[in-house]
């Protein structure tokens, strides 16, 4: 299929394998990319095979993402990758050498998706801790000063990109304030214009030249008292203009139930908003047959934006992977992974 024709979506499956359904499906439709989760992680030639197959599907490179930022949210586990403390200990632990600290996390962590075939992550998040951050959130942040959270999340952006591995940072246009779960609920954050522009917006601004971001399902009453950022052609704008992001702009998972409506509604509002691209996570194919239809093919500016955020995606520059762990590990104060 050709690029005109691209679904702007990027999807799941539903296992370790691809169904003949799925595999039909995926050529059909021909989403952007794909995105792996716990259901569809074995071991590493099962990956490197599914990872395969998915490409195969599409007939294309395409890219292929996972949640791996270590701690709770991390696909890839013990006993075949390594395990990793939260971002927020791990950065505790490290202290004045965060930084660093972070770079070398994230280049170990990119060699690994690297070589499973996986060439897409959903970090950093760049969101600032608050006293209202709800715990699923809370110690996957870097810090509560907005200087410190740009700063660390830089690192962590530069880290992937040496290893070959395109980071996707998040929530846009920032996730700290939100008291609510938003695989659950739906928060509201009421900050006034001014407070978001210096703190929560802040770190988003800073790194608004990455390639690719996605969006929060939060509403921000101060410039859309009825609709989360990924659904509001007024937060889209904020994240374009007042942030300055131009790089590619997918949703937060789509079935995740801070939204509502239909799945295909979900989609449609998304794309209408402004965003580039629909994710859809769950990997039920009568879900994403919705999902794909609501959102159609990729514009003219977002295949722009698609084959900037792509030309990011280098080969890995060469390491001492046993070196970067032994000084990983002495930055946490001796821990071997961390």
């Amino acid at each position: 299929m050709s690029e005109a024709g691209r679904s702007a979506t990027i999807f799941g499956c539903s296992g370790p394998t691809l169904t003949d359904a799925e595999r039909h499906f995926f050529r059909q439709v021909d989403p952007f990319g794909f995105i792996l989760f716990a259901r569809n992680i074995e071991n590493p030639a099962q990956v490197s095979a599914l990872t395969a197959d998915l490409r195969g599907s599409v007939g294309r490179d395409a890219p292929i993402f996972i949640d791996q930022e270590g701690g709770r949210v991390q696909r890839l586990r013990a006993p075949h990758w390594r395990e990793w403390l939260p971002p927020l200990e791990a950065v505790g632990k490290a202290s004045e050498s965060a930084e660093r600290m972070l770079w070398l996390r994230y280049r170990l962590i990119a060699e690994e998706l690297r070589a499973v075939g996986i060439d897409g992550n959903c970090a950093p998040v760049a969101d600032v801790l608050t006293p209202a951050t709800h715990p699923f959130l809370a110690n996957r942040c870097l810090s509560d000063e907005a200087a410190r959270v740009a700063r660390l999340a830089r690192a962590v952006a530069e880290a992937h990109l040496a290893g070959g591995v395109l980071p996707v940072m998040k929530h846009l246009p920032g996730h700290g304030r939100a008291a609510a779960d938003t695989h659950h609920d739906l928060p509201t954050v009421t900050a006034g214009r001014e407070t978001l522009a210096e703190s929560d917006f802040a770190p988003f601004r800073a790194l608004s030249d990455l390639p690719l971001a996605m969006t929060a399902h939060v509403i921000f009453a101060a410039h859309d008292a009825e609709r989360p950022a990924t659904c509001s052609p007024a937060m889209i704008r904020v994240i374009r203009d007042e942030i300055g992001f131009g790089g590619l702009l997918m949703t937060d998972d789509l079935s995740m139930q801070a939204l509502s409506g239909s799945i295909g509604a979900r989609a449609g509002a998304a794309i209408a908003a402004g965003c580039d691209l629909a994710l859809h996570c769950n990997g039920d194919l009568a879900e994403m047959d919705a999902v794909a239809l609501a959102s159609g093919d990729m514009g003219a500016a977002t295949l722009a934006r698609a084959r900037a955020a792509l030309a990011a995606r280098r080969p890995p520059e060469p390491v001492d992977s046993r070196a970067l762990e032994a000084e990983h590990a002495g930055l946490l104060g001796g821990h071997v992974h961390g």
